[in-house]
């Protein structure tokens, strides 16, 4: 059956871009609504914007999502992620400024947040996206592509000329609290050269070494070091489940990304429904239910680093 948050979660902390404090909760929503942003702080009916893959304002370094009155909430991929991996369908997600808080820098405090509050069953039955036939997308050397499978998995390869991240690679199954004990508690990551640049063009003001893993060469450079051997590619792993979750229902599919972004993997979701014959809505019965991310889903799941 859908699901929604038992009772209202806030979360407090800064933007990574924009610097500014922010306050985002997550609030219980009716059957078959599927996920809402809603910016508080804007005139009633002008800030409601939805989170689906038709709503993205492609950026590189983070989601947008706009509506038609040039609204726009940043950086959502990390409460989408926590949203899929704890198997919540429905949520109004209120936030009273232009970005998501950063926090620290992965989804742990989300699905702290979610799982303490509770998951209520709803009286709908969940309905899922399955993919019927390969679908794939380039941008340069980057490659995102979705293909038939029973469950929602993820794999993903990254390549990096800093010694301390360097090549990796990872699939996961995303069924049965996967996400939550694999995924959750990896750091978003960068290179300091690549921070420089960034604060030198005015973003990643809210950014520090306590939410994101700076590398410099063979350096860590953020206290505590590695939360995983492979964190790197396991917050990859993250932003792939947070950015396909805008696909508006849960996918039955196996997403395989190659140094992909952001914005890779939403011209993947375009390029998917803009193909009727690669997929179909299906009605989950027990069985199929039972293979989503989040099915199951437990406390005792999130990772103690979280």
């Amino acid at each position: 059956m859908q699901t929604t948050i038992q009772t209202p979660v806030s979360f407090h902390g800064v933007g990574l871009h924009s610097g500014e404090p922010a306050c985002a909760t997550i609030l219980p929503a009716a059957a078959d609504q599927g996920i809402v942003f809603r910016r508080s702080e804007v005139a009633t009916g002008h800030g409601r914007i939805p989170g689906l893959w038709d709503h993205v304002q492609q950026t590189p370094l983070c989601t947008r999502l706009t509506n038609r009155h040039g609204v726009t909430v940043s950086t959502v991929e990390h409460v989408m992620a926590a949203l899929v991996g704890c198997g919540i369908h429905n949520a109004t997600i209120e936030i009273d400024g232009p970005e998501i808080p950063i926090l620290d820098g992965s989804s742990a405090a989300f699905v702290r947040g979610i799982l303490r509050h509770g998951v209520r069953r709803m009286n709908a039955q969940v309905r899922a996206l399955r993919i019927l036939e390969p679908v794939e997308v380039r941008r340069g050397a980057a490659m995102a592509r979705l293909l038939p499978h029973d469950n929602l998995t993820i794999e993903f390869a990254i390549d990096f000329e800093d010694a301390a991240i360097g090549s990796q690679r990872k699939v996961l199954n995303m069924s049965n609290g996967s996400f939550v004990r694999e995924l959750s508690n990896s750091r978003t990551f960068c290179r300091k050269a690549d921070v420089d640049m960034m604060r030198a063009n005015g973003l990643a003001l809210g950014g520090t070494l306590e939410n994101a893993v700076v590398v410099d060469g063979e350096q860590v450079l953020s206290p505590g070091g590695l939360r995983h051997a492979d964190e790197a590619v396991r917050h990859k792993m993250l932003d792939a489940v947070g950015d396909l979750g805008l696909a508006g229902l849960p996918i039955l599919g196996h997403y395989q990304g190659i140094r992909a972004g952001h914005a890779v993997t939403n011209d993947l979701l375009r390029e998917l429904f803009s193909r009727p014959d690669s997929h179909e809505t299906v009605l989950c019965d027990s069985v199929m239910a039972g293979h989503l991310p989040g099915a199951g889903v437990h406390w005792g799941e999130i990772p103690e680093v979280a």
